[in-house]
């Protein structure tokens, strides 16, 4: 089922470019709004595979806004969303 989740620390194409090329491998077409804040991505999941997604977002660096995330964590997400944007901006 196609479902959208609003995600944190998207700021760019090189961000989208990022989500939609690992996320593509595991869930087909990727979409990513970058003209609404927060930002959103769409994609046919299904329910089983939430928690998995939500692990891969943490690691990339851009955990789902519903996220409950401590001080290290939102730190971290942080700071691996600039390097995933980077690695984006680069994969063009």
């Amino acid at each position: 089922m196609e479902q959208t989740f609003e995600v944190l620390n998207v700021k760019c194409e090189g961000c989208a470019n990022t989500l939609v090329k690992r996320l593509a491998a595991e869930f087909g077409e990727v979409k990513v709004d970058l003209e609404c804040e927060p930002r959103k991505i769409t994609l046919t999941i299904k329910d089983d595979r939430i928690e998995h997604l939500k692990l891969i977002l943490r690691d990339l660096g851009y955990p789902l806004i519903t996220d409950q995330l401590g001080t290290l964590q939102t730190l971290t997400t942080n700071a691996k969303s600039f390097v995933s944007c980077a690695i984006g901006k680069m994969d063009r």
